[in-house]
């Protein structure tokens, strides 16, 4: 390494170790084991950064759990760690929330409510959740955000780029430049709580014919862009279901039921949930199915983009580069040689193989858990010796969703024809018809922003 190279790192790190953020503190590590020789036990820090991440008010765990699904976004060690974190943010207390409720519905906002939980009863990414009763008896979730979570987002998303940053000095096979971009939009988009509350509308009305999904329901009037009031849906984590190891049966009805609820609205609307982590399902009292939470992370597609999942679905079936081709054309990978195809193709086999045998089957059939970042791994080899490639700003969350929903089918070990309940999502698949039923629902949802994001 030049002697100029040595001073802009030194000069990086010296600005990493003043920076208190932990994934600042990853990117550090790494550059000073990789560049500098020095060794470390990134597992203890993986550790580490998990309890100090578990502590956070939000938006840099939410940074977290996502990059732990992007292939190769942060190393093994850290990702395997951040996967599993969840929303356990110290709560606000009474006193504090007396002058939030106030600040949101003003000084008589308890008239509005028959009763109001002082006790926090869960914590969410960006803010905590109360129960409450409205007068007509109806029992509700209030969740109302942390205290000047717009700064904290914007203080974690510079940490954040400049983290990445480093980390793709050290390694430059795949471009993350649009995923910053993408993080950072949705991310912002969470702090505005009117905005989820008519993405919660959408979801009620893309799955009013999906009984065995539940979704809360916005209350008019008791909503801004720092409160959400919604419908109390009763339920437990699934995950503790699951740990309880029930029937078949029913392990198969909560995975039907996800797949549903997340690609029933892809493939019809163009629409898709971006946070399918275990927090966000809870499995019904009756366990007739599951409820739905969390719409802050909802990404709306241009009508083509769920074509080219259908087209790549195609390709590995039929082994045609032709469609494969104009699969990752449409999702926005350009100048991609046919070493690259192969490589890329390695993961398409890996995540469509289960839609395209017609028979029932578990998710994966390897008993290997690590199965999924062995093969990541694997293309991350392989792009290497074909120069790398650009992840366009779409590709993430559809990524993720299915990377993030095939781990909780792993963990559920449900049994079921995964190909017909595909067929039967994209059966009749027209863009056209996509796209006169996205723009009339998520007009009647009231999600402006969403229009333009669809239309682009």
């Amino acid at each position: 390494m030049s002697d100029t190279g040595k001073s802009t790192l030194f000069g990086e790190l010296r600005r990493m170790a003043r920076t208190s953020g932990a994934v600042g503190g990853i990117a550090a590590r790494v550059a000073g084991e990789r560049f500098l020789g020095i060794k470390t036990d990134k597992a203890a820090h993986a550790d580490d950064l998990k309890a100090i991440l578990g502590g956070l008010k939000g938006p840099l765990m939410k940074v977290a759990q996502f990059l732990s699904s992007v292939p190769d976004a942060l190393p093994e060690e850290y990702a395997e760690q951040l996967a599993t974190l969840q929303a356990n943010a110290p709560p606000m207390g009474w006193a504090f929330v007396r002058r939030r409720m106030q600040g949101e519905l003003g000084p008589d906002w308890q008239s509005r409510f028959a009763s109001f939980g002082q006790e926090a009863a869960a914590a969410a990414s960006l803010g905590q959740v109360h129960k409450a009763t409205l007068p007509s008896g109806q029992l509700v979730a209030c969740k109302l955000q942390y205290p000047d979570m717009h700064s904290v987002v914007e203080a974690d998303l510079k940490q954040l780029k400049l983290a990445m940053s480093l980390y793709h000095r050290l390694d430059s096979t795949l471009e993350h430049d649009d995923v910053y971009a993408e993080l950072s939009e949705r991310l912002r988009e969470e702090l505005d709580y009117e905005r989820e509350a008519s993405q919660q509308r959408l979801y009620g009305a893309m799955l009013a014919d999906t009984p065995e999904v539940a979704v809360p329901q916005p209350i008019p009037g008791l909503c801004t862009k720092r409160l959400l009031t919604m419908t109390w849906l009763e339920g437990r984590a699934l995950a503790a279901r699951l740990a309880e190891d029930p029937p078949q049966e029913e392990r198969n009805a909560y995975a039907d039921a996800l797949f549903r609820a997340w690609y029933l609205p892809f493939y019809r609307y163009g629409v898709i949930h971006g946070d399918p982590h275990l927090g966000n399902y809870q499995v019904r009292p009756d366990r007739a199915g599951i409820n739905l939470l969390d719409f802050g992370t909802i990404r709306v597609f241009p009508p083509a983009f769920p074509r080219g999942v259908i087209l790549l679905y195609e390709a590995v079936r039929d082994h045609d580069e032709e469609k494969a081709a104009e699969a990752y054309r449409i999702w926005g990978f350009r100048n991609l040689s046919k070493d690259t195809m192969a490589v890329l193709g390695l993961w398409a086999n890996f995540l469509y193989e289960p839609l395209v045998q017609d028979r029932i089957r578990p998710i994966q059939e390897v008993d290997d858990p690590q199965l999924g970042r062995k093969i990541a791994g694997q293309v991350h080899e392989g792009l290497k010796r074909t120069g790398g490639v650009r992840v366009p700003r779409e590709f993430p969350l559809m990524d993720r969703a299915a990377v993030g929903l095939g781990s909780v089918f792993l963990r559920s070990k449900a049994q079921l024809n995964w190909h017909r309940l595909f067929m039967e999502m994209v059966e009749g698949f027209s863009e056209a018809g996509l796209a006169q039923r996205q723009q009339a629902a998520l007009l009647a949802a009231g999600v402006p922003a969403a229009l333009k994001a669809a239309s682009a």
